[in-house]
Formats: C-alpha cells, structure tokens, sequence
C-alpha cells in the first residue's frame, strides 16, 4: 500500500510526518546532542515559520498544535516498547495412527 501527502509519496514514517508538516521533523523534535544554542536557532526558526503569515491558515494550525504537543510530550510518545510475539502452536500431526 502506498501513502500520498499531497502529490508526494511517503515511503516511510519520518516521510509522511515531514509532508504533513511541510517541515522537517527534526526542526520541531530537535535532534540528539543539540546544543543550547543550536536548540535555541532551532526554535527561533520554527517561531519564525509559525509566524509568517503564508503559513498560518488552518491546517498548519493543525501542524502547529501537533508540533507543541509532540514537543510537550515526546518523551512519553517515543518511550516505544517491543511486544513479544506469542510463540506459534504446532498441530501435531495424527496421520498414520492406528485405530
């Protein structure tokens, strides 16, 4: 199955989530071992692109609203843990027994 944003194709989760934001993921999350300072760039540039006013219409405000609870609550949204997957039965086989 295929996912569109748009007329783009997003071929994986970062894809789809940099499409429906029109931004990269990384100016709203950060990235990891950020400085102070390059945090600080990064949030003055993603303040900067809230506040033009080409941006500001309703589905970016969905974008915005997204980006503010991700950053609120990213480490709660990303602490992902792996399921075991129940182990597979085995039919065991009757063929051949005597009755």
């Amino acid at each position: 199955m295929r996912t569109y944003v748009g007329h783009q194709q997003a071929v994986s989760a970062e894809d789809f989530v940099e499409l429906a934001l029109g931004t990269p993921v990384e100016l709203w999350l950060g990235v990891e071992g950020e400085t102070g300072e390059e945090r600080a760039a990064r949030l003055d540039a993603a303040r900067d692109i809230l506040a033009d006013p080409e941006y500001n219409n309703p589905p970016d405000d969905v974008a915005r609203i997204a980006a503010e609870v991700i950053e609120a609550h990213a480490p709660e949204l990303f602490n992902v843990v792996s399921m075991a997957r129940p182990a597979r039965r085995r039919r065991s086989s009757q063929k051949g027994a005597a009755a």
